[in-house]
């Protein structure tokens, strides 16, 4: 399986040191995360691409405030959000519809609001670094590299996928 890479170590150099990403670019971002979290809240037939930008964000709040720490999760749903996400990933693999509980829909929104909120202030420079942090974890994982806490959501989406508990 070939593995791609949103961002260079190039892409990082050239991004603002002090602007956030272009409003585009969030805008995009936005779009379909919430898109995503809205099919798996109340779409007909949720899909593993919906999962996976849901997840995405998760995973770049995850790497925000526990590798990067510009951020705390005063809230304390980041881990919640984590362990429904991968309640989801495990619901498809099962058969079952992708979807979140309850508790899972709020820790989960609550954490896409914060990750909407840090994107629209952090400088593009700092979130093409999470990007890239993220994907090395991910793929750090894919090579049998993991920590004691992760946890492998297998043919989500062909291949592991990373989600922590």
């Amino acid at each position: 399986m070939k593995r791609t890479k949103r961002y260079t170590m190039l892409d990082g150099l050239m991004a603002s040191p002090t602007e956030p990403l272009p409003a585009e670019s969030r805008r995009h971002q936005l779009t379909r995360m919430y898109a995503g979290l809205a099919a798996m809240e109340q779409g007909e037939n949720p899909t593993t691409d919906d999962w996976l930008v849901v997840s995405d964000a998760v995973n770049l709040m995850e790497t925000l405030t526990e590798t990067m720490k510009v951020c705390e999760d005063s809230s304390g749903l980041l881990m919640d959000a984590i362990t429904a996400m991968a309640m989801a990933g495990k619901r498809n693999l099962a058969g079952n519809a992708i979807r979140l509980d309850g508790a899972g829909i709020q820790a989960v929104r609550a954490v896409l609001e914060d990750y909407a909120a840090l994107l629209d202030v952090l400088p593009a420079r700092t979130m093409i670094h999470c990007h890239r942090l993220t994907e090395k974890r991910i793929h750090e994982m894919l090579d049998g590299k993991r920590k004691p806490h992760d946890v492998e959501i297998t043919d989500v989406r062909v291949c592991p996928y990373k989600i922590i508990v």
